[in-house]
């Protein structure tokens, strides 16, 4: 049985709940608040990053990327036509490019700054570095939130889907970054129309439907997170 630690804030931790859902794998999820530091989860991954991903009693996966990785190798490469890792080699490498372009650059440039401030820091008690949000972080992040957006546009634009003729990971990475941005109202969807018609798509998506109902009780989502036809 799988197990996930993640949080429902977490991109990256999306990225993999979203994995399971298009691949049809059961899995129990743990709520993890990683600046608390807990001992057992520390134990678990001595980094207190997220995600964690368990199967069964083998070591743990740690990291969005390497249990992307994983769960295609152990249940993807045996999808088929369902497979969202393409089979040739220059095509999984534009895929990889863009997986971790949304894991790892936008997380940084982004979502360190808007989810971080207005999300986590309200979360985080004194000790834990919590406190008000800081203005100037929060501008840093929408700026940088507007050219991540113009590069999805030219992408969703330029293919049928983000790497591609098909939907794979990178569509995955980026619709989980998003989506945690969209539950926090930042994306003006009106100024990058194709980018829009690409997150409508994922996120009609039956996978992405337990991402629509996560909540967190200090703040509701934007009035438009759940609507399909926004």
């Amino acid at each position: 049985m799988l197990r996930l630690f993640h949080h429902p804030m977490s991109g990256p931790s999306r990225y993999v709940r979203l994995l399971l859902g298009e691949y049809g794998l059961s899995a129990s999820f743990s709520e993890e608040k990683p600046w608390q530091r807990r001992r057992e989860f520390l134990a678990i991954n001595p980094a207190g990053a997220l995600p964690v991903l368990l199967d069964g009693e083998s070591d743990p996966v740690c990291g969005a990327v390497i249990a992307g990785e994983y769960l295609d190798e152990t249940c993807g490469a045996m999808m088929r036509e369902k497979r969202l890792m393409p089979e040739n080699p220059q095509a999984r490498a534009e895929v990889r490019r863009l997986t971790e372009w949304f894991l790892v650059k936008f997380e940084e440039e982004v979502a360190r700054y808007l989810v971080g401030e207005r999300v986590f820091k309200t979360l985080m008690s004194g000790n834990e570095g919590g406190g008000s949000p800081e203005a100037t972080l929060i501008r840093a992040g929408r700026a940088n939130l507007k050219n991540h957006l113009k590069y999805v546009g030219w992408l969703a634009a330029s293919r049928n889907w983000l790497a591609g003729s098909r939907l794979s990971h990178a569509d995955m990475a980026a619709a989980a970054a998003l989506s945690v941005i969209d539950y926090l109202g930042e994306i003006d969807w009106n100024g990058e129309p194709a980018a829009h018609d690409w997150y409508a798509r994922v996120k009609s998506r039956p996978a992405f439907r337990p991402l629509l109902a996560d909540r967190l009780p200090s703040l509701p989502p934007a009035s438009h997170y759940v609507d399909l036809d926004f």
